[in-house]
């Protein structure tokens, strides 16, 4: 305040483009003095123990966080809310596949498969061992009939606690990606299906019984194959006859002709004649 008493009136002065560039030297020669006054840092490693410090002041940030948040109002989630959550979640899909790396895939060894088997393996007997004894009890009716009345209970309390829902409507969209789902539901089972099942033959006694049944269907199709067959003989199924069919028809018969009848040797003969005649008559 003082020192805004002592000072005079002035004669206030235009900013002329000189002055603007004056200014701006300055500032760059600050940035510049600025910048050639910062040392050189020695970079350090992330250790371990860094990362776990930095772990620990995010979840202290976002419990901090948590705390200072005040009292909200609830808004009900509406299909438009839905349809941008979703949105969303397609678009966060989108990015993080491009954002992945290439990556080198690794063959599945016999030793992988057979430590992974191991580990499943060890993983049910700790479970196991960890169990204590228990004391079987017989399964009586009053049991059972405990058992069904508590179902009932919870299905009829599940469908109390149900709220209403806001139905959307089938879109093709919807149907594709369910049409989408069913496809690789069928590829999946098919491959375990094939890893689990295809090419292992089931084993089955070979017992009196089965013989007899396996000759009586023996018979029982070698009747029905006859009764077929006698009731179609004499029958025949008319064909288009155009003229390619019938080209192909003539050829078939001249070759049949000619490997019959012998008429190609006869032609090669002929033909083995008429040169050593030639021959002949040029030496003659």
């Amino acid at each position: 305040v003082l020192y805004k008493e002592n000072v005079g009136m002035g004669t206030p002065t235009p900013v002329t483009p000189e002055m603007e560039r004056v200014k701006r030297n300055q500032e760059i020669c600050s940035s510049v003095l600025y910048k050639e006054n910062i040392g050189k840092a020695t970079p350090t490693p992330v250790t371990p123990e860094m990362e776990r410090v930095k772990r620990n002041q995010e979840i202290i940030s976002s419990v901090l966080y948590k705390e200072n948040v005040g009292k909200v109002t609830p808004t009900p989630v509406t299909p438009e809310m839905e349809r941008v959550k979703r949105n969303q979640e397609i678009i966060s899909s989108v990015l993080y596949k491009e954002n992945v790396g290439q990556a080198t895939p690794t063959p599945v060894t016999p030793e992988m498969e057979r430590v992974k088997r191991n580990q499943e393996q060890i993983s049910s007997v700790a479970y196991r061992e960890g169990l204590g004894k228990a004391t079987p009890s017989p399964v009586t009716p009053e049991m059972e009939r405990v058992k069904r009345n508590q179902e009932q209970i919870s299905s009829v309390l599940y469908k109390e606690h149900m709220a209403k829902g806001t139905p959307t409507p089938l879109t093709p969209e919807m149907e594709r990606a369910k049409r989408n789902q069913e496809n690789i539901s069928s590829v999946l089972y098919s491959d375990s299906f094939r890893k689990q099942v295809q090419g292992k033959a089931a084993y089955v006694l070979d017992t009196p019984e089965m013989r007899r049944v396996r000759e009586s269907q023996k018979h029982i199709s070698t009747v029905k194959y006859h009764e077929d067959f006698e009731k179609s003989k004499g029958s025949f199924t008319p064909v288009v006859t155009d003229p390619i069919t019938e080209r192909v028809k003539k050829n078939m018969q001249d070759f049949s002709d000619i490997s019959y009848r012998g008429i190609q040797r006869r032609v090669v003969e002929m033909e083995r004649k008429r040169v050593d005649q030639d021959q002949e008559n040029l030496t003659g």
